[in-house]
């Protein structure tokens, strides 16, 4: 029952001022829908689009595809029947238990891929970085990271391998003990049957940071022998992770790295560079470039041309836009530089290699490491195009 004041008050709003009391509610429900609008939300991110009109990025699998949201980072090799295979490990996140390696493959010639499925998952540890190579006798290599701890400098390097094109793989065999030993770029084939590993060994035990001793270092497997043999490691000023190295040479080589550090910007963050002369059985101390990093991985890439090939992410600060520099004189001079991508994501992880047909395959992540894209594309797309 409402008392006589309570009366008063109900027929002057509800039934004396009810334009009033419409006006309110309109009023009322506009600024909501309007907060709504202004509201902090989580971002959706934009298509994958290539800055240059001609090259096309594709979407390999994304945040639906089975076996966790997370997928990062992407490897790709050419199999000997034209076969692309891809491998990424993937889960809940990046330091959960439930991380896998997952592996799929695009037959040549097809458009759909088929995949992906588990190919390394070892009890209750998450597993991290792999490398899927095809070397000589064609022999599919997988190396990958297993964690033993909360954090990366707990990892080991183990690996499997494939006789048939990676429709069935081997055991897993531990290359080292050593805590912190990782893997993220390609292997290379040496002259006498010998492949080379660019390895790292991240220290610091802190996920935002990497301590100035992180390490590039370098293994080396003796096929005829049968025998890894490991080279010395090597140091810089903030310290280096994730070598990708290319040969100029059999006994000159060459690796670009990514620095270590934080994740904030410093005006003195830089790619880092080290080189052997014997082979890639001692190397350098690694010493800045004047490619800017936001402590973020790099490819390095030597096409059959000889040119060479950077990929990163030219900020000082956000892992865009991924760039593209080219060398025609070994490094000497990188006179060419295009953006591949821009925008308001982080393109990271570049994998990229040279295809049979002479045509450039690259991978990267995208959507807070959710999305896996690949673009297929000549080089000639870098030289003749300009914004």
């Amino acid at each position: 029952m409402k008392t006589s004041i309570e009366l008063k008050i109900y027929n002057w709003l509800f039934v004396e001022n009810s334009e009033f009391c419409l006006k309110k509610l309109i009023f009322g429900l506009s600024f909501f829908l309007f907060a709504l609008a202004g509201a902090s939300f989580p971002e959706s991110f934009p298509e994958v689009r290539s800055v240059n009109p001609e090259i096309e990025i594709k979407k390999v699998f994304g945040e639906e595809t089975s076996g966790g949201k997370y997928k990062h980072p992407a490897s790709i090799t050419q199999l000997e029947n034209g076969d692309l295979y891809l491998a990424y490990y993937g889960g809940s996140g990046e330091y959960e238990d439930d991380t896998k390696v997952f592996g799929a493959r695009l037959p040549k010639g097809e458009e759909k891929w088929i995949g992906p499925f588990v190919i390394a998952d070892t009890p209750w540890r998450g597993e991290g970085n792999p490398v899927v190579w095809q070397g000589p006798d064609g022999i599919l290599w997988l190396f990958y990271v297993v964690r033993y701890g909360d954090t990366w400098c707990t990892s080991r390097i183990h690996f499997k391998i494939s006789k048939d094109n990676g429709e069935t793989w081997s055991d897993s065999a531990v290359l080292t003990f050593e805590p912190g030993m990782m893997v993220r770029c390609k292997p290379l084939l040496l002259p006498g049957r010998r492949i080379l590993l660019p390895a790292y060994r991240e220290t610091g035990d802190d996920p935002e940071f990497t301590a100035p001793d992180t390490c590039s270092v370098f293994f080396i497997f003796d096929m005829n022998a049968k025998k890894w043999t490991q080279s010395n490691y090597v140091h810089s000023r903030l310290g280096n992770l994730q070598p990708s190295v290319v040969m100029l040479s059999d006994t000159h080589l060459l690796a670009y790295c990514r620095r270590g550090g934080g994740y904030d910007p410093i005006p003195d963050g830089f790619v880092v560079k080290t080189e052997s002369f014997d082979g890639g059985k001692t190397w350098t101390d690694g010493v800045d470039t004047k490619f800017v990093n936001p402590n973020s991985a790099v490819d390095l890439l030597r096409l059959r041309n000889g040119h060479l090939l950077l990929f990163y992410n030219d900020s000082p600060a956000e892992r865009s836009p991924l760039s593209i520099a080219i060398s025609t004189d070994n490094g000497n001079t990188w006179n060419i530089k295009r953006d591949l991508v821009r925008g308001k994501d982080a393109y990271a992880y570049p994998y990229a290699i040279e295809l049979q047909d002479g045509k450039i395959a690259l991978v990267f992540t995208s959507h807070e490491r959710t999305q896996i894209n690949l673009a297929i594309f000549e080089e000639e797309k870098l030289f003749n195009w300009k914004e």
